[in-house]
């Protein structure tokens, strides 16, 4: 398993940041990284749930995701369990900091060969994704 780790220092409270995770209108701006918009089709924001939806690229392609949210405690943490390919599982956790919220992002997949296949499309990603829900936020 390959794990891809990424963090983000967010000043605002655990409680601001779940509502930008937990909050469907909310997430579908920020979730992807730059350029992408979503829509969703199923989000059923509980442990068990299914989220499904259609992120459309800069580039008019349309990647479709099911998703299962695996683990939901408010303002603490959120698992996402992505079951097609690349199967992975995204952890996110949010703990208080001395300016904020610390998010973390860890995202581990399944196959450590796809995960060094992709590599260099999930680390900026991941970046992105996580300056895109600081903005979401914060605005």
């Amino acid at each position: 398993m390959t794990t891809f780790n990424h963090s983000r220092d967010i000043p605002a409270t655990p409680a601001q940041v779940f509502a930008a995770i937990s909050n469907p209108e909310r997430l579908a701006r920020w979730w992807g990284s730059n350029g992408f918009t979503n829509t969703f089709s199923d989000f059923d924001f509980k442990t068990g749930g299914k989220w499904s939806l259609v992120m459309h690229g800069p580039d008019g392609a349309n990647y479709p995701n099911d998703n299962v949210f695996g683990e939901i405690i408010p303002n603490q943490k959120v698992v996402v369990e992505h079951p097609m390919q690349p199967v992975f599982r995204l952890t996110i956790e949010l703990a208080p900091s001395s300016t904020g919220t610390l998010v973390t992002w860890a995202q581990t997949f399944q196959s450590d060969d796809v995960a060094r296949q992709i590599e260099h499309i999930v680390v900026p990603a991941n970046d992105e994704n996580l300056q895109r829900l600081q903005a979401e936020v914060l605005r």
